[in-house]
């Protein structure tokens, strides 16, 4: 029981550690390995309200899709040959994962259900500051780092949404 524990918070710590510093630090880079992150994935995202196409393609014909689930599944399987030691753990790092995967999808997939299950991941994806709120499971380790800033529901985005609605009238007229 113990070993799942500390699984689910390795599990956490890895996913908070990998988006900021290789989806987001070497992401940016363009020709990077991973910059299909911040240049195809948040560009989709911040234009679109939270949707993004990519998961609606097949994932053999979706580069994007296969990095996502290479860097997903490295942890787990560096984790494996400890299964004689501690279950737990590697069973943690696996249900991790798929977690990891099954949101990230699902709230990229119908924008309203991430509003509403994972707002700390909608807030990084359309808060101010993207540079924030990097966990996407749960964001234990964006509170542990200090790097959990609210948005989603917020007098900051009613304000931007107050903005937004005035340019669009502005625009049509």
């Amino acid at each position: 029981m113990l070993g799942f524990a500390i699984g689910l918070v390795s599990a956490n710590a890895a996913e908070w550690f990998v988006h900021k510093y290789v989806l987001h630090e070497m992401g940016r880079k363009k020709g990077s390995f991973w910059s299909f992150h911040w240049h195809e994935h948040h560009r989709h995202v911040r234009k679109s309200g939270g949707y993004d196409p990519m998961y609606e393609k097949p994932i053999l014909k979706t580069p994007s899709k296969l990095k996502e689930l290479l860097g997903v599944s490295v942890g787990p399987i560096l984790s494996t040959p400890l299964l004689a030691i501690s279950p737990g753990f590697v069973a943690a790092g696996w249900l991790s994962a798929a977690a990891y995967y099954h949101v990230h999808k699902k709230s990229h997939l119908d924008p309203a259900w991430g509003r509403k299950w994972v707002p700390w991941h909608v807030d990084h994806h359309m808060g101010p500051n993207q540079d924030k709120n990097w966990c996407v499971t749960w964001p234990l380790f964006d509170w542990i780092m200090g790097t959990r800033e609210p948005y989603v529901g917020t007098e900051k985005e009613a304000a931007a949404a107050t903005r937004s609605e005035v340019a669009s009238t502005v625009v049509s007229a």
